[in-house]
């Protein structure tokens, strides 16, 4: 019988990437055989990706706690920093953004939430570079920081090393929920699925679920927006099915929930509200990145169209609600109030 040069893999993954390498080596099999070591070649790659992405996913309950504060305590949110050379001015704003990072170190939150695109390009470990030097003053404060997958973070094909190099302790996750005292934080992936039946939105779907009795404040940060008016002459970052889905599995979960929901979002570079059947959307891509010109509805709770609009929310805990403070840079040496609401308690 006609004889084939078969392949014997000998595969070896890299963590956090779920394409495998592998070495071949020539072997003289018979064709039937070769089919059989090709089939089962290819299904045990398959078994290994699977396994590789399954590295990737939280796991219910919360899969980090924070201690609960003794007396009130304080969230900042905030996104779209765009860290890179600080020469580059085209795509971000280096002062604004410094002005920012300040700011928040001074402020001193019990934690940080980021909505996504932290570097302006993910492939680049330099981004990351500048990200660590800019914040030095988060680490000497002690500050909590918890980072949402932004677009950016995947520019260039680029695996998540970087990002996981950055964020050591979140190393294997893509999303991820932290437990502080009466508050929960979920951080989502909006870069994957979340729609009805994806692994992530089952996931949400149980955390949902077993919410601590405790929580009163559930805040979820992602970096595409589930509700948002649009850029002036720009449909590139309209709402799309993949977030609208999370805002249905939201809207239909709250009434039954004991906890407000508060969803911060980034991926348009403005400030926008809205609040929607129980929920609150907030889009907070005031971080650095060059900013948007938006097409206010009606239904968005801030008509300010202050251009540009660098800013953070800082969150403050009351006995029976949340104050929530937006702060704009209004030069390159002050903070003024642009926007205030409360958040009622249920």
């Amino acid at each position: 019988m006609k004889s084939h040069t078969a392949i014997t893999p000998r595969c070896r993954l890299r963590r956090g990437v779920v394409p495998y390498i592998c070495e071949v080596r020539p072997m003289k099999l018979s064709a039937r055989l070769f089919l059989a070591v090709a089939v089962l070649f290819c299904c045990a790659c398959l078994a290994f990706a699977a396994d590789d992405v399954s590295q990737l996913l939280s796991q219910p309950g919360a899969n980090f706690h924070l201690p609960a504060p003794n007396g009130p305590w304080s969230v900042i949110a905030y996104g779209d920093m765009r860290f890179t050379d600080p020469a580059n001015t085209r795509v971000t704003t280096p002062s604004a953004r410094r002005a920012l990072i300040e700011r928040i170190a001074e402020e001193h939150p019990d934690a940080l939430l980021l909505s996504g695109d932290v570097p302006y390009s993910g492939d680049n470990a330099s981004d990351y570079a500048v990200y660590q030097q800019e914040t030095a003053s988060w680490r000497r404060a002690g500050l909590h920081v918890y980072p949402a997958l932004g677009n950016h973070e995947l520019h260039g094909g680029a695996s998540l090393e970087n990002w996981w190099s950055a964020f050591p302790e979140l190393r294997g996750r893509r999303w991820y929920s932290v437990e502080f005292g009466e508050s929960y934080f979920i951080t989502l992936d909006s870069n994957l699925p979340l729609t009805e039946g994806s692994r992530q939105q089952q996931w949400l779907a149980e955390q949902l679920r077993t919410l601590p009795k405790q929580t009163r404040w559930l805040f979820i940060t992602l970096h595409h927006p589930p509700v948002a008016d649009g850029i002036v002459l720009n449909p590139s970052h309209n709402v799309r099915p993949n977030e609208a889905a999370l805002a249905r599995q939201l809207e239909a979960a709250a009434p039954s929930l004991r906890a407000r929901i508060i969803v911060a979002a980034g991926h348009i570079h403005a400030y926008q509200r809205f609040e929607r059947n129980g929920v609150i959307y907030l889009v907070t891509g005031g971080g650095g990145a060059a900013q948007h010109h938006i097409h206010r509805t009606p239904e968005d709770l801030y008509q300010d169209n202050v251009y540009p609009n660098f800013h953070y929310i800082r969150f403050e805990s009351a006995r029976d609600s949340l104050k929530a403070t937006v702060y704009r840079l209004n030069d390159s040496n002050g903070f003024v109030v642009s926007d205030t609401f409360a958040v009622p308690a249920k």
